[in-house]
């Protein structure tokens, strides 16, 4: 469905980003995205989505392909219509806005009538059942829970082919987290909806996604199954916080020290 082929990202026609990544999203597919803050995560899903203008950023090389149409540098507002819905770091919700203008927001793209809208939003409440009870609420009001369950509602109502999340869990309780990846596993099985998750909590990514990258300072420097990955020693060691052996915890030093060293042996 989405294919990435050796992209490379420039700002401000100086600054080098991203160095040849090339990455896969098969149809339904539910693939994970590691790597470390500043590795060029959020600099991917921001080229997917034609959103790098706005920050003086374009992809110079490569090609970015979605269901076999190239979308490279296309405005967002096209990228949406073609079935491409981002939910963005730290949520970015429409503090003034209610829940639901929230929710209508979102639909705006889309060319169907009110009846369908407002059905499609009570399947979303469905998935968040607490939004429901807060649907005249205005948003800024919501726990950062909520909000990132309004943002990712937000982003359903677009009707998305593919659902790109750029750390959902960041900053939110264990139960939530869990809610949330709950979320994320039925937009692919139960929606169909092709997914492509960014995510600092690896060993919760390898265990919802079939599928993996890791990315360092502007390159894929190991990609697998993440039945591979999980078994791979610099990824337990990096991403998993464990030794060699898969079940010794190693300490933050020894991380340190051991990155002088690392082989990223696929």
């Amino acid at each position: 469905m989405l294919k990435l082929n050796n992209i490379e990202v420039m700002f401000n026609d100086t600054l080098l980003i991203l160095r040849g990544i090339s990455l896969n999203v098969p149809d339904k597919g539910l693939i994970a995205f590691l790597g470390a803050n500043g590795a060029g995560k959020t600099t991917t899903l921001k080229a997917v989505c034609g959103m790098l203008g706005f920050e003086r950023g374009k992809v110079t090389d490569g090609s970015i392909t979605f269901n076999g149409r190239e979308i490279k540098n296309l405005s967002p507002d096209k990228i949406v219509n073609m079935g491409i819905t981002m939910v963005p770091e730290n949520r970015r919700i429409f503090g003034d806005l209610t829940v639901e203008d929230n929710f209508r927001v979102g639909a705006f793209t889309r060319k169907a009538g009110k009846a369908a809208i407002n059905m499609d939003m009570e399947e979303v409440y469905t998935l968040f059942p607490a939004l429901k009870r807060m649907r005249k609420v205005r948003s800024i009001f919501l726990s950062g829970g909520e909000q990132q369950m309004l943002a990712m509602g937000r982003a359903l109502m677009s009707k998305p082919k593919l659902f790109l999340l750029d750390e959902p869990s960041l900053g939110l309780a264990p139960l939530i987290c869990e809610k949330i990846f709950r979320v994320i596993k039925h937009v692919s099985e139960g929606r169909g909806a092709a997914v492509l998750l960014v995510e600092q909590n690896a060993k919760a990514a390898f265990s919802l996604c079939d599928y993996a990258y890791i990315m360092e300072n502007g390159k894929i420097v190991i990609d697998g199954t993440s039945e591979k990955l999980t078994k791979n020693e610099d990824v337990k060691i990096f991403y998993l916080g464990m030794g060699g052996d898969g079940t010794e915890k190693i300490s933050f030093h020894d991380v340190k020290h051991y990155k002088r060293r690392k082989r990223w042996i696929s």
